[in-house]
């Protein structure tokens, strides 16, 4: 099964892409794949289709409050909704995920609260929820050094003696199309290659490194580098939630039970800009967006529940209720969130004080100072 590129100028021959997996059409029906079997019923389906309708209510209601000076930053994941909610209801309870800073739906799927994602942005907290009880890692900004951080706590967990057993987990490392030109994700290819780690990387092709577009990036399609490593690559369509949950799935089952990493690209686009201070009308056309709506992961879900009469407008309308108060609930916890203390940003950034970082604590207090005592004179 192929999709037609939708990439380049006007006037430019369309350009066949290599096969992907595809279980759910843009017009919402349904296929078979014979290496990605999958069951789901009306209630999964259903519980599928909330998900995707929530986590993008959030997301379009911190890109307002962004713009209403709220959030310092906010990275959109609009259109990608698919491609996170699959993976991340792929998810054992023991697997350890680690997200760059775009997997909004993922924490919802790990039940991180949504404030907890404000509150970083809002610059409120350090991270704002505990890796360990969510099995899903900090945000991280510096690009590609998560697969890093992931590779070696595979490698970790391969050497627990774990694998193959009913205890055994798995680690999935999402990044974008453009980290993958970074060396810090080409090093933990060659780690987990030749280590045989427990990692699934998950390469979320959003078309778009920033303004950069993905010829820039690779002469060859994604996931076709991880032959070079030695080990398993593939291409799912990533606005087919259906595909991307079948697929991890395989992947994560085979990382735990000893069989090695694999490389997923979730062939998807980014509707929205890459944050909140870019600008993606000065580098890419109109047209290009408009042919990606056609493929929303949430209207093919919708057509998929309807077609099949899996369920009624009441079920429309009571998500689309329950979004609106997630969302207004969101808003709320956002502006009632305290500033921190200035001084706090000094805490909690080494287990152990030293002299170097007491030494700034006490000159920032005396700067501080400086101003009430300017206010009192």
């Amino acid at each position: 099964m192929t999709i037609d590129s939708v990439r380049g100028a006007p006037d430019a021959p369309e350009l066949a892409e290599p096969e992907l997996v595809q279980l759910l059409t843009p017009e919402g029906e349904r296929v078979e794949h014979p290496d990605y079997p999958l069951d789901l019923s009306a209630e999964d389906v259903r519980g599928l289709y909330r998900d995707l309708v929530i986590v993008r209510r959030i997301d379009l209601e911190a890109v307002a409050l962004t713009r209403q000076g709220e959030l310092g930053l906010w990275a959109s994941l609009l259109g990608q909704e698919a491609a996170q909610i699959g993976s991340g209801r792929a998810l054992g309870e023991h697997d350890m995920v680690f997200p760059t800073y775009r997997e909004h739906a993922v924490a919802w799927c790990r039940d991180v609260d949504p404030l907890r994602l404000l509150g970083l942005f809002r610059g409120v907290s350090h991270g704002g929820w505990d890796p360990a009880e969510h099995k899903f890692h900090l945000y991280t900004i510096v690009i590609g050094s998560q697969t890093l951080h992931a590779t070696g706590y595979a490698m970790g967990v391969q050497r627990d003696g774990v694998l193959g057993t009913p205890s055994a987990s798995a680690t999935i490392a999402y990044f974008g199309d453009g980290a993958t030109s970074q060396g810090d994700v080409n090093e933990s290819f060659v780690f987990a290659s030749v280590f045989n780690a427990p990692v699934v990387f998950f390469c979320q092709n959003n078309q778009w490194a920033i303004s950069e577009p993905l010829e820039r990036q690779s002469k060859i399609p994604l996931f076709k580098r991880a032959q070079g490593y030695g080990f398993p690559g593939l291409r799912v369509d990533g606005n087919d939630v259906f595909a991307c949950l079948a697929v991890t799935r395989r992947a994560l089952e085979n990382a735990r039970t000893g069989q090695g990493p694999t490389l997923i690209e979730a062939y998807t686009y980014r509707m929205g800009a890459h944050t909140t201070t870019d600008d993606p009308t000065r580098y890419r056309l109109k047209a290009e967006e408009e042919a990606w709506k056609l493929k929303d992961p949430i209207e093919r879900v919708k057509a998929y529940l309807v077609r099949g009469d899996l369920a009624d407008a009441a079920f429309f309308e009571e998500v689309e209720a329950e979004a609106k108060q997630v969302a207004k609930e969101l808003r709320a916890g956002c502006l009632a969130m305290p500033d921190p203390q200035p001084l706090s940003i000094f805490e909690n950034v080494y287990a152990e004080r030293h002299p170097l970082m007491t030494e700034e604590q006490e000159q920032f207090a005396a700067y501080l100072a400086s101003f009430e005592e300017e206010e009192s004179s």
